[in-house]
């Protein structure tokens, strides 16, 4: 599944670890990818089931960002920075965090996915063709993560270029 292709690898989940079970239903609703209903609801199980678990809100964004489906991978990806804020202990809300909000600088946990999930998000506004609200996403990735450990740059290079 385009985006999802190494789920089925426990190393490889994005944004932390799952259980087995998870694991599982993520390596199922790659194989269904073609079967977009099916893998749909192969994902929701999942979230349904471990409502905390980050790699699920990532799997579904993706999924839904491949399947061209942008309002909900917006959705999702929303509900995947609520989750990661309450697990870091930060506001959700991405304009009302500063650098001393959280360890921004850590390359694993909630705020690292939390960072990656706005950098997902300041591109899939992008792609609806809300700029300016992608572009004040970025700047807010600018000032949390200037040493640019998410990769924001790619984004607001894409961003620059659609002028």
């Amino acid at each position: 599944m385009k985006g999802l292709e190494t789920v089925g690898d426990p190393l490889a989940l994005y944004g932390g670890d799952a259980s087995p079970v998870i694991a599982q239903l993520l390596q199922n609703a790659m194989a269904a990818y073609q079967h977009t209903s099916r893998a749909e609801a192969i994902l929701w199980s999942a979230q349904a089931i471990d409502p905390a678990c980050l790699p699920v809100y990532f799997a579904l964004y993706k999924f839904y960002f491949y399947k061209f489906r942008l309002p909900d991978a917006e959705k999702v990806a929303l509900m995947g920075l609520n989750t990661a804020a309450r697990q870091g202990g930060f506001p959700a809300e991405w304009s009302l965090l500063t650098p001393s909000s959280a360890s921004w600088h850590s390359a694993q946990g909630a705020q690292h996915f939390y960072l990656f999930t706005l950098k997902a998000l300041a591109f899939i506004r992008l792609r609806m063709g809300k700029r300016e609200q992608s572009l004040a996403m970025l700047d807010k990735l600018r000032e949390l993560d200037p040493a640019d450990s998410v990769g924001s740059s790619v984004i607001r290079d894409l961003a620059n270029e659609r002028i």
